[in-house]
Order: structure tokens, then C-alpha cells, then sequence
């Protein structure tokens, strides 16, 4: 029987088979000797994402009913074992040091919850790259976006875990940072895609956010 695992990493995918591979080849490559679990939560897709994570001998496939992102978050906490777990989106690749670096930084520095500088690949994007970079950080409750989200598997609990509520990782960043210790890896460790911002530009994705926190604010959730 093998070691408990330290850290959970929890995928929720819906129709990513272009995005699921790059992912958990990523996954797949991290460093160190921490053990670690792989979850992809997959939401009732109708492309490849199930298959191509059943296809993977180290990962653990679950199948929700794909009604929300943060639903996949929460299924797939249901299942991990692992003392931390780290949530991340299926359109996120991981540098091969993300695991060590981000146990390391938690631990020596007593955080309950964490996540680490980005990149995002194209031009367009840069604008919120550097939003999450530079400004999410340093506000009184540091916003954790979903796609890096790394939290003692106690905490989550016994903060509820994701809401089901619009901009759900602002909610429980925000909610986190009430009674806990969160931050910010000061190093890019993952790169996520600009997707959004390529499809409905700067724009369009700025009041995609802003109709969504609107949402989260109705939702009497700050």
C-alpha cells in the first residue's frame, strides 16, 4: 500500500480535449518526492476530455454532471486524500518545480491557502496577466484564481469549499482571507491560456468578470 498522498491536484474539464493532454503531461513531469494523487472531475463532456483522462494510468477519472466549474472543484475535493490540494484548470500547464515550490513557500512561510504568479501566452492578454500579477496580491484579501489554487485540504473544509455562486474563486479568496493566511508564490509557476481574451477580447472579458461579480455580490457572498 503506498503512501497517503500529500497533495491532491484536482482538474475540472468540460469538452478540453485540446488543453487536457498538455496538462497532465505537465502533471506528469513535476519534480520531487512528495507522493500526489491526480483527479480530472470531468463535467458531462462531449469531445474526448473523458477518454484521454482514462487513458492515464496516474490519474483517477470522476464524472460529475458538469453543471459548474466550481461544482468539479468541490466533486473532486469530495475524493482527494491529500493533506494540500491544488486546484487547477485543464488549460493550465505546470512548471516541473510547482509542486516543491509551492509546499516549500506554504510551509515556511505558515499559509493556509496560496497560489503563484502567471504567464499567459499570446499579446492580448497581458493586460490581465499583469492584473493577476501585480495587483491581485497585494490587496487586504489576495485573489486566488481558480486555475492555481493551492489550499490545506482542512482549510478548505472548514471553509466550505468553492460556492456555488458567479466568480466563485474571488468569492472564496475573499471568504479565505477573512480568517486565514493566503499569498502569493512570488514566481511564475504555471502558464494558463488567454483564451477568453482571444475569443471576446479585452473588453468583452472585463465585463464577462464584471457581470459575474455582479452575480456574486446578489448572491450576498463578499
Amino acid at each position: 500500500m503506498g503512501a497517503a498522498p500529500t497533495v491532491s491536484i484536482v482538474i475540472p474539464a468540460k469538452d478540453e480535449a485540446d488543453y487536457l493532454p498538455e496538462c497532465l503531461d505537465s502533471v506528469g513531469a513535476l519534480e520531487g518526492t512528495q507522493p500526489a494523487e491526480t483527479f480530472v472531475v470531468d463535467g458531462d463532456s462531449d469531445d474526448r476530455t473523458a477518454e484521454i483522462a482514462r487513458s492515464r494510468d496516474d490519474v483517477r477519472l470522476i464524472e460529475g454532471p458538469g453543471e459548474s466549474i466550481g461544482g468539479g472543484r468541490a466533486l473532486g475535493a469530495e475524493h482527494a486524500d491529500g493533506d494540500w490540494l491544488a486546484f487547477v484548470d485543464a488549460d493550465t500547464v505546470l512548471e516541473p518545480s510547482y509542486l516543491t515550490e509551492m509546499l516549500s513557500f506554504v510551509r515556511e512561510n505558515d499559509l493556509d491557502a496560496a497560489t503563484s504568479r502567471c504567464h499567459m501566452d499570446g499579446v492580448r492578454p497581458k493586460l490581465m496577466q499583469a492584473t493577476i500579477n501585480r495587483v491581485f496580491p497585494h490587496l487586504r484579501r489576495p485573489i486566488l484564481p481558480g486555475f492555481n489554487f493551492f489550499v490545506d485540504a482542512d482549510v478548505y473544509d472548514a471553509a466550505g469549499g468553492f460556492p456555488e455562486v458567479p466568480n466563485e474563486d474571488t468569492a472564496f479568496s475573499r471568504h479565505l482571507g477573512r480568517e486565514f493566511d493566503t499569498a502569493y508564490h512570488p514566481d511564475v509557476l504555471v502558464e494558463t491560456s488567454g483564451r477568453r481574451i482571444h475569443r471576446y477580447g479585452l473588453t468583452g472579458t472585463l465585463l464577462h468578470y464584471v457581470y459575474l461579480d455582479v452575480g456574486r455580490l446578489r448572491a450576498e457572498y463578499r
